[in-house]
């Protein structure tokens, strides 16, 4: 017997618990109010049914949209500080990052910071202002109109902002942080705070960080100086954000790297590695293979690198050739002073071989590849700087990994150091070697074809020692950047452990390094990246662009120009001073070069409304996620380097303008925009100051005595360090939804 089917009265009106119980909620309503859609088409069905012979089986209705979210529904965004939040570290840039991937893409809920209705966010903004610092907020650091005036020596509260030194005077304290107030937990856990005015003031800075540290400080308006006043109307609270860094050494990193570079999400792994790990991008990695002629080291990294550039890379350019030629001439690294280049290759394109040499398919196109290593001793007189190292050893290995040439070398000067923990060179290794520099320099010419390339580590040290020029330059410290970025160079010995799973050096420190075991290293490095691709080893390998994780995000469908059309992803712009066409702004799907901070603001609103004259769908209707960055204030401070002077009388008028651009940015985003505004990091003045201190200490030392050094560095300058590293990496940062 065949089922019979439901009418459509019957269905209807067989409602479901949760529309039963919004009924009872709803039964004190007006029955206007009161009566559901659902109960709307069942009148209205019932209605056809009396007018008409026709039987109305049902209606398909459309999917609707989800309305505007607002405050009086109580579904609109919110990013807020919880009174009973229990917050376990100060507030890193990273933590910033993640929020902006939870609120757009896939990333965590934060646990630092209330997130309410983040999918109803529409648009985040992320607005660095370098020379924004806590100091100002409380009166440590002044800000007049007419005239800057520095409150004596400052201190540092538990919660990183300064406090300024009053004499003793309890109440000027007090007055001074009346524009501030902590928000610690609600049930006076840690009140380290509440007889701050009491506590006298300390001329050294406090490197200990307490849990008070943690949490931000609210904004009393009627308490701020003048110039800060446009960010009370903006935001509630101040929080303190730690720019990256490495207490070790007492350095701070990249604060723009650490929002704008994201780790590629990967699984967990199963066990924890001793020592440099596996490269995890090894598990999903496609390999691209690369011709080894992709790897060259251009002219500007060679020059970077200060390389002696060979003349061949100047050949198209008079002017520049000349220019090289003089600076050779004037460092003595001329042929006139010793030095070789290459033979026959005029122009770089004297490098290409012809057809019937190139093997099909063959990564190495054609080309005679060598890695090099050599070993060096000192030569110049104990004490003197700088230090003239001279080649004992060189060491060549082809593509196949035959040893080439292998030779011991006799230096023309007497060796004051033969540096055998490192070199392994040995006054009984040396004794009865003939072969000069020259006699090795003419045999590196005749093997030295123009077709030839050049492998190894650091090769500018190598080729220095062999007072050479070679066009053609592949450096694995190059190919495989450290992953906190320039100046810092990854060790041989480390990238071999991590890529190649290869332990080499074993003698450092003691017996000494040996020359073909780093070539063969250097060459297999070199493989494992034709092999693997351009980009296997970079920082790119394991993490990327933000906006190209944002790219893989979709846009709901409340945000797309069709919301019924094919899917859309999300995109970014970058907004900033200077040439964008490299850096961070290469990712993103807009980038706004700008002279000024006014631009940069009108840059991101430009980003925000939309372009419509953009062919980008995305772009023309607006992205979700803008960085700027505003600059003028960094001048203004000495953070960095400007080659305009600042048209600004006083600290407080060009703060003055800062906060008013960032008042006006607020007030015209959409709503449902998430504005994020952070320093950075603090001052880094006297951090480098430190550094360069420590530098050129570590460099005199080497080889002068100790009553001979121009520099001390002792206990108080390492604790002064680290208290600039310190005070360097404390930022503020502020949150709002619009």
């Amino acid at each position: 017997m065949a089922k019979r089917k439901r009418e459509h009265r019957e269905e209807r009106t067989h409602s479901g618990v949760a529309q039963t119980l919004a009924r009872v909620r709803d039964s004190q309503q007006s029955p206007a109010e009161s009566s559901s859609p659902m109960d709307q088409d069942v009148e209205q069905n019932s209605k056809a049914d009396d007018g008409g012979d026709w039987e109305v089986a049902g209606s398909k209705r459309q999917k609707r949209l989800k309305k505007e979210p607002t405050k009086e529904k109580g579904n609109y965004p919110s990013i807020t500080h919880s009174s009973q939040a229990r917050l376990q570290s100060i507030v890193k840039i990273s933590d910033l990052q993640n929020l902006i991937l939870y609120t757009l893409a896939d990333g965590t809920g934060p646990q630092w910071c209330s997130v309410r209705h983040h999918a109803n966010v529409r648009r985040v903004v992320a607005l660095m202002v370098p020379g924004l610092e806590a100091g100002m907020f409380d009166g440590s650091i002044a800000l007049e109109l007419e005239a800057d005036a520095m409150v004596g020596e400052d201190s540092t509260s538990s919660n990183g902002l300064h406090l300024p030194v009053s004499g003793g005077d309890g109440d000027q304290l007090g007055k001074d942080m009346s524009g501030v107030t902590t928000d610690l937990p609600a049930d006076g856990v840690a009140m380290k705070h509440a007889g701050l005015s009491s506590q006298p003031p300390q001329n050294r800075r406090n490197l200990n960080v307490s849990p008070d540290d943690y949490y931000p400080t609210k904004l009393a308006l009627d308490s701020l100086p003048d110039p800060l006043q446009p960010l009370g109307h903006v935001f509630e609270h101040i929080w303190p954000v730690k720019t990256p860094g490495d207490e070790k050494y007492a350095k701070m990193h990249s604060p723009m790297h650490s929002l704008l570079i994201a780790p590629i999400p990967k699984a967990k792994e199963d066990k924890d590695w001793k020592g440099p790990k596996p490269p995890a991008e090894s598990k999903t990695w496609k390999n691209q293979r690369t011709l080894v002629t992709e790897l060259f080291a251009t002219t500007d990294e060679l020059l970077d690198e200060r390389y002696v550039v060979h003349p061949a890379h100047f050949a198209d350019d008079e002017k520049l050739y000349a220019t090289h030629s003089a600076l050779r001439e004037k460092h003595e690294t001329s042929t006139d002073h010793g030095w070789v280049d290459t033979r026959k290759l005029a122009t770089l394109a004297d490098g290409n071989p012809p057809e019937h040499l190139i093997e099909a398919g063959a990564v190495t196109a054609g080309r005679h590849i060598l890695a090099m290593d050599c070993e060096m001793c000192i030569t110049s007189p104990v004490g003197v700087t700088p230090q003239v190292f001279s080649l004992t050893r060189v060491s060549l290995v082809d593509w196949d990994g035959t040893t080439v040439l292998d030779e011991l070398v006799k230096p023309s000067d007497p060796i004051t150091n033969y540096l055998t923990p490192y070199s392994g060179i040995t006054p009984e290794l040396l004794s009865g070697v003939t072969t000069t520099l020259s006699d090795i320099q003419a045999k590196l010419l005749e093997i030295l074809t123009p077709y030839a390339i050049l492998i190894g580590h650091s090769l500018n040290a190598d080729l220095n020692a062999l007072r050479l020029t070679h066009p053609f330059i592949i450096d694995t410290s190059l190919l495989y950047p450290h992953p906190r970025g320039p100046p810092l160079k990854s060790s041989l010995k480390w990238l071999s452990q991590k890529y190649l799973s290869r332990e080499i050096q074993a003698g450092h420190g003691k017996t000494g390094h040996d020359s073909i075991e780093d070539a063969k290293a250097c060459l297999d490095l070199v493989k494992q990246k034709c092999e693997k691709g351009k980009l296997w080893g970079t920082p790119e390998a394991s993490a990327e662009s933000l906006y190209k994780r944002l790219g893989r995000a979709l846009r709901p469908k409340r945000d797309k120009a069709n919301p019924m059309g094919p899917d859309e992803f999300r995109s970014g712009a970058y907004i900033d001073h200077g040439d964008l066409s490299r850096g961070f702004g290469q990712h993103a799907a807009l980038a706004i070069s700008c002279s000024n901070d006014a631009e940069v603001i009108a840059g991101i609103e430009r980003a925000v409304a939309g372009d419509p004259e953009s062919p980008d769908t995305a772009i023309r209707n607006g992205v979700d996620f803008v960085f700027g960055r505003l600059r003028e204030l960094e001048y203004f401070c000495g953070w960095s380097p400007s080659e305009r002077p600042s048209s600004h009388a006083s600290l407080g008028a060009v703060v003055a303008q800062t906060t008013t651009l960032i008042q006006q940015l607020h007030d015209s985003l959409p709503p449902c925009t998430a504005l994020i505004v952070f320093s950075g990091s603090g001052d880094p003045r006297e951090l480098r100051e430190m550094q360069e201190l420590q530098k050129q200490f570590k460099e005199e030392y080497k080889v002068k005595k100790w009553d001979e050094l121009s520099v001390r560095w002792t206990d108080l300058e390492e604790q002064k360090l680290r208290e600039a590293a310190a005070e360097a990496r404390r930022g503020v940062g502020f949150l709002v939804v619009k």
